[in-house]
């Protein structure tokens, strides 16, 4: 019969248990300081990067990307503040509130024509025409960056994916899946009638008209009528060029 350990053998196991545990918290807190001093000699590397590049930084926008980047993976975050050290060196934090406003004014101005809805990529060629005189050349990049803080405004201001294109939305639209299925079909040509919408996405007159018309309802379509085989076509300025709706 195997006998059991007693008093002294569980006492000794649990000392063995408790030095164990204390070995492990030791090594993590060794891990944990190494990590703090590696990431603390980074972010003093960074800093020293960004004073001898600063105006890399500020004027080409594949450099400001990448040094974005950088910054990411030491927890360093250059716009969250127009005071401190980043701003006070690089400025960034004005530039980024500076295009803010610009994408502010260019979707409101295009609202009327898009609902509120424009491509990402014909935003951003608004914005660099508005920009000719200034220093700074302007990326999507940048577009999205200043975007993101838009956000604190509330309105809807984001980025949304529709298909292979980025869509910035101004208004508090909430976009069904049917809604986005058009709009990703209306990309190939600008426009979609009823009858390619059933044919393309198998789907009922009913559902199709609905879908369509709700669309034109939020301003985001606008209807053509003036065509020879008489159906209406339903275009969308979001997945086409605005600017010829907007005086720059």
């Amino acid at each position: 019969m195997r006998r059991r350990p007693g008093i002294g053998g569980l006492q000794t196991a649990a000392a063995a248990r408790d030095q164990y545990r204390l070995l492990g918290e030791n090594v993590a807190k060794l891990r944990t300081d190494l990590m703090k001093e590696q990431l603390s000699t980074f972010r003093s590397q960074l800093e020293d990067f960004a004073r001898k590049h600063k105006n890399d930084i500020r004027k080409n926008p594949v450099f400001r990307s990448q040094f974005h980047e950088m910054c990411a993976k030491v927890g360093v975050d250059p716009l969250a503040s127009n005071k401190g050290f980043w701003a006070e060196l690089l400025g960034i934090g004005d530039f980024y509130y500076e295009l803010g406003v610009q994408i502010v004014d260019i979707c409101l101005a295009t609202r009327p024509h898009n609902g509120g809805l424009i491509n990402l990529e014909e935003l951003c060629k608004i914005l660099s025409q508005r920009r000719k005189g200034a220093r700074e050349a302007v990326s999507e990049d940048d577009c999205l960056r200043a975007i993101s803080k838009l956000k604190v405004l509330g309105s809807g201001f984001e980025v949304i994916t529709v298909g292979k294109r980025k869509l910035v939305r101004s208004v508090p639209t909430e976009l069904k899946k049917d809604h986005n299925e058009i709009l990703e079909l209306s990309q190939a040509q600008g426009f979609v009638t009823v009858e390619e919408v059933e044919r393309r996405l198998s789907w009922s007159t009913g559902r199709a008209t609905d879908a369509l018309e709700t669309l034109l309802d939020e301003g985001l379509a606008m209807i053509d009528d003036g065509h020879r085989d008489g159906k209406r076509r339903y275009w969308f300025p979001c997945v086409s060029s605005v600017s010829s709706f907007v005086a720059i």
